[in-house]
Parts: structure tokens; sequence; C-alpha cells
């Protein structure tokens, strides 16, 4: 069906046609079929196209809606209308307003006369809509850890030397105080919480109230919302894809990525050390002023003081570390280059990464120069800004955080003597021991050792096997194995030791007194003086397995020796009826029988010294020092000397030793009238 109408011929469709009937009607469900709009609101009935153009407007008369279609005031849209948004579409959709500028200012012939307003179109909205701006907050904390924003940055496609991959900041909305963590996986963000409030707290005194972070699964994990659940924290979450709600942590990663590259950049150093740049980046812009504070840094807000900056030194310079004396003898350089990263959080010092050990080095002696950097292209130069050989950076990113070592080299010990066994036991780099009896036992030297300790312990005596007691303490034992070296650093003995584990004793059950004397080096010297003065000649000797010739007052059971049970015997102990090394009686009982054994044989103890021993018959004179197992000897009459070490060697198992020549690291040459000590 064909309407004539002011605006045009409109058609209809599928209408139906009744003869008896003397006017047109409109089917109203009809029309909503066909996707025409029907709306009665004040008094009037519009009927719509689909895209929400107004065809009619009828006006109510006597509560009925009669159409005329040749009525202009039943169209709805005059032909000045369509052409406003035919001229809309031609133009491309470009906006209303411009277009009437355009047409105010006659930037343009032929335009036609338009409205001054277009209706809404529908696809204006489909391909020009844009979000709704977000607005600056309007809230602002007003006391620590009342709002804190967190945000996680990652995967970083370079791995940090301990495989760190991502990091996770912490900022406090009341001071912009910012915290920085490393993690190998989201998932340890839970964990790194727990610590960052229980020290936050701790510093502040104060709680965490609430948590600003977006969607991502680590926040929203149940591990996650139940701790905050627990500890009373309300998590608050942005709304998705809406990152400006999290602006504070956003904007504070932007100016922390933005400061590595340029730490990394200023000194050309590898992509692996963006975690130290990072930190770095965030420990300086704690110290840096903020639009979010006043007069005050993030620092000055956090500890109420302001910061220093005197010790601030420029990132991956190249700088030179000293060696602390206990781990360098005196021809050894004294410092060593490596590269400035960062500033220590735990001391008063500077993290150095050493190249030539793929190690961080945190010390406070340090030699800064700023202008230079390390030539990662030439390792081989001497004594220049790289280290000497073909060092180079070790592959360290597949490292645990628990393997990366950082050495702290603050709080040293200070340097004391060391004897010279021990120079030589650093300097004979080829002694290898075992740890072990499973590893003993592959070597037919160490074997043999073993089986000399155990016949010593079976000519002494030393125990007899029996049965298990029921209601006594038994203790084990274990082996020791040390490589015994000459005065000139060649191996003299491979010595093995049965040891008891002492610390299983109980006190007042298996042992009471166990302390005994040991000579004093004053005396030692003492004693090589008077001979050198009087041309005497000192000897030494060594008891062998001293220790096992103790006598024990109390009754003490142990288990077998490992790898040396008698057979069909496994399940017997040891009643040990003398001492044995690893007890704590054991050098008291030894003590005792050295001691009763010299009073003995006529000698006299020194008052002064419990470990010097005199024997004077007339004019003869022995002097006897003792140093746990190890005698000196002199007098004035070397028939005397000889004599003793008969009566010695007769009780005791004896190693003579000759002349004093090397004792307690000391390297000792007798001559006329004169003993030289070095």
């Amino acid at each position: 069906m064909a309407i004539l109408t002011c605006s045009g011929t409109k058609f209809i469709s599928d209408v139906l046609y009744v003869p008896g009937i003397n006017q047109n009607l409109f089917s109203v469900g009809q029309l909503i079929e066909k996707g025409y709009k029907v709306v009665f609101e004040n008094n009037c009935c519009l009927i719509k196209y689909v895209n929400g153009h107004d065809i009619f407007k009828i006006i109510m008369k006597g509560k009925s809606f009669a159409l005329n279609p040749l009525e202009e005031e039943h169209t709805a849209f005059p032909i000045k209308e369509n052409i406003t948004d035919i001229w809309h579409k031609r133009l491309g959709h470009y906006h209303h307003r411009g277009v009437m500028l355009m047409k105010s200012k006659m930037m343009a012939k032929d335009f036609p006369a338009l409205d001054d307003h277009i209706s809404s179109c529908r696809t204006c909205h489909t391909g020009k809509l844009n979000r709704k701006p977000f607005l600056e907050a309007t809230w602002r904390a007003t006391r620590k850890l009342q709002l804190i924003y967190t945000d996680i940055v990652g995967p970083q496609r370079t791995p940090f030397l301990n495989g760190s991959l991502y990091y996770a900041i912490f900022i406090d909305d009341y001071n912009r105080m910012c915290w920085i963590f490393f993690l190998k996986h989201k998932s340890e963000v839970t964990q790194v919480f727990w610590n960052f409030k229980a020290k936050v707290e701790n510093e502040s005194g104060c709680k965490i109230q609430a948590l600003r972070s977006d969607n991502s699964k680590e926040y929203t994990s149940n591990a996650f919302n139940v701790f905050c659940e627990e500890v009373g924290i309300h998590h608050q979450l942005t709304t998705p894809y809406a990152p400006q709600q999290n602006r504070v942590s956003e904007r504070r990663n932007k100016f922390i990525l933005e400061m590595t590259r340029c730490l990394l950049h200023e000194k050309n150093l590898p992509k692996k050390f963006w975690a130290e740049a990072a930190n770095t980046a965030v420990f300086l812009q704690n110290r840096l002023p903020t639009r979010a504070l006043k007069d005050q840094t993030p620092f000055e807000a956090w500890y109420g003081y302001k910061p220093s900056l005197n010790f601030l030194k420029v990132f991956g310079c190249l700088c030179f570390t000293l060696v602390p004396q206990v781990k360098r003898d005196k021809l050894d350089k004294k410092a060593l280059p490596g590269i400035f990263v960062g500033y220590s959080l735990v001391s008063k010092a500077y993290k150095i990464f050493q190249p030539q050990t793929g190690k961080i080095v945190i010390s406070r002696d340090v030699q800064f120069l700023e202008d230079e950097e390390w030539d990662w292209n030439d390792a081989i130069k001497e004594d220049s800004a790289s280290p000497k050989g073909n060092y180079l950076v070790s592959d360290t990113d597949d490292q645990s955080m628990e393997d990366w070592d950082i050495i702290m080299t603050d709080d040293t010990p200070v340097r004391g003597t060391r004897s010279l066994l021990d120079v030589y036991q650093r300097c004979n780099i080829a002694v290898c021991e075992p740890a072990d009896f499973e590893e003993a036992k592959l070597d037919q030297n160490w074997l043999a050792a073993m089986k000399e300790e155990l016949l010593m312990i079976k000519r002494n005596n030393t125990w007899e096997l029996v049965d298990r007691p029921q209601n006594r303490n038994v203790i084990g034992v274990k082996w020791v194995y040390r490589t015994k070296l000459n005065a000139d650093g060649s191996i003299n003995k491979l010595k093995a030791r049965l040891v008891v584990k002492g610390y299983a004793q109980i006190f007042g059950v298996d042992y009471s007194d166990t302390f005994a004397p040991v000579a004093r080096l004053d005396t030692i010297r003492l004693l090589l003086a008077i001979a050198a003065q009087l041309n005497w000649k000192v000897y030494q000797m060594d008891v062998k397995s001293a220790f096992l010739n103790g006598v024990l007052q109390e009754e003490i059971y142990t288990e077998q020796p490992e790898g040396f049970a008698n057979e069909g015997e496994e399940d017997k102990v040891c009643l040990f009826k003398k001492a044995l090394y690893g007890l704590k009686q054991t050098p008291r009982a030894w003590y005792s029988r050295i001691d009763e054994y010299l009073q003995h044989l006529g000698f006299t103890k020194s008052l002064s010294e419990s470990t010097l021993y005199i024997k004077q018959n007339g004019d003869n004179i022995l002097i006897i020092s003792l140093y746990i197992d190890d005698l000196l000897i002199t007098g004035n009459n070397n028939n005397n000397v000889e004599t003793f070490k008969q009566e010695m060697m007769s009780v005791f198992e004896m190693t003579d030793l000759g002349l004093m020549s090397f004792f307690l690291g000391m390297e000792v040459k007798q001559a006329e009238h004169e003993v030289f000590i070095c």
C-alpha cells in the first residue's frame, strides 16, 4: 500500500484488504512485526523506522489517533531535517559542530540549509565511541599504610643472574614510598606480600588497611584472598581493562623502566643486570621529589628525616674492591676490579659485581672510577679495567636464588697468627682428604691408615666387645682423615683417626671433668732461649695415639667402627677401658696418665706451668715440656736424655723425632749457641 505524505510516498507491504470497512486502520501489532517502532507518550503516537527516525507524529483526539498523511503536523520530519542527516552521512559522519562552523565561516560553497542540531546517529556511536575520562583522584590516604598500591611487571626476556623474570612493587599512597621484590614465578607474590607486610608494619607501627591491585590471577588466587581476609585487609580490584584505576602503580612502573633503561645504557651493561638497575631506580626514586608530596621526598615522609646523598655513585661504573687481609698474602693484589651495581639495603656498603668470579660482593672499601666502564669486549688486558687472562662473565642465569652467592667482605675477622702448617696446607692444592668412610675405602692407602689405627687401639687394649646394654647410652663413632705434611709442604703420612661422637655424651653420666692443660708458647720460647744460652740441644718425641693411653673412670659404650665390625658379632658394642679421641674426658684422662708417670720417674712439676717438668740429680738437669702428645726434651746430659727416651718407649708407643725442627707451626734450626725460629 502506498501512502502519499508531505515528505514523499511511503510504502507499507503485506496489508489486509477489507471491502466493507469505511476507513483505513493501522495495526500496532503488525507494525511491530514489520520492524517499526510505535511509541505512545505526551498525548501523541510516534511511528518510527527501525533506525529510530520518526515517520509520523499523531496527536490524540477524542481518545483516538486519526492519521492524515497529507497534514504537515502529522509528518514528524520535514524535508529540511532529512537533508541534515543526508549531509551528515555525505561528509563522512563529521561532527555536526564542525559542519556548522564551516557553514557559518563560508568555507565552502553550495551549502544547503541545515538544522542546528542533528538526531542521534547509531553509526557514530559504533564507530566513534570513546572511553569516559578518568577523573583525578579526590581522595588520598591520611596516614601510613592506609592504602597500598601493587603491581607485577614481567616476564623479562632476559633472566636476572639468579633467574628472576618478574618484579613486584608496593607503594604507600600516603607518602609514595616504594618497595620492589624480584620473583621467578608470579605465584610467589603471596609469600612476598606476607614478608612485605611484616616488614613495613614493624617499621611504621601501623597496619595495612587496604590493598589495590589489578585482576591478574596471582592477586585473585584463593591463597592471596584467604590471607587478606585473615589479617583484615580490604582487597580492592580494578575494573577489567581499566589500568587507570591503578594509576599510581602504572606510573611508577613507567618511571622505574625508564630509569632502568637509562642506567643500563649509560655504562653499556648487559640486560642480565636489569634487576639490579631496577632496584637502584627504586632506591633513588624514594630519595627524589614527587608531585604527590610537598617539599618532601618519600624517604623523609616514611622515616622522618632527610636522606643523605653524599654516598651516591654512577651506576655501572668501574670500581676496585679491597681484598680483606685474611683472603690474601703479602704479595697478592690488594684490590680487584668490578662493576658497581647498587647499594646494600642491609649494611652501609656497595654491591659490586666481579666478572672474574661471577659473584656480587658487598663491601664498603671501594674506589670508584665514575668516568670509566667495564670493557666487555676485551678481557685480556693486564692491570686495566678488565681482569687479567681469559676471564669472562660466567653464565649464571640458571642458578637458583639459594645458590646465588653474595659475599660479605665487611666485618671480617682481625688477621691473626697463622701456623706454617696452615700455610703449607693452603699452598698444597693437590692434597685431597676423604669426607667419609665410603670415599676412603676406595683408596688402599687410607685403608692401611685405618687398619693401623685399629691395630694401635687393639694393642692398647682400649675396649672389649660386650652385649648391648638395655638402659645405657650407646655413643656412635666416626672416621676422621688428615694428611700430615712436612715442613717443606711434602706429604709425611696419611692419618686416620677413630673419633667418638662426644656431643652425644651426657654430663654427670658419661663424663664430669674435661679440662687438661697445654704448654704456652711463651714457655716453649723460654725453653729454646735457655737451650741456646747454655748450648743445650732440644729433642722432640711424639706419643702415638696418646689419647688412647688415658684410663677412664666412667663406663662408656660405643658402636663398633664403620667398616670394621667383627664378623658374627655385629650386634655387640664396645665397652671402653681407656680413652679415645672425641670423648670429652679424653684430654683429662691422658694428662692424668702422663702426669702420674713423669712424677713416678722423679720429675717435679712446675708450680706456674702445669706442663713443665724438671728432674735434677746433682749437677744433671733434665727438662720436659708437654704439649698434648708432643714432648720437648732438653738438658745438660745427653745420656740422661737417652735414658728418658727409653723409659718412655717402654710404657708408651713413641716416635723419636730427633732434634726439634718443626713444632706448632714453627720451624726451628739449632746451631752452636743459637736457635733460629721462623
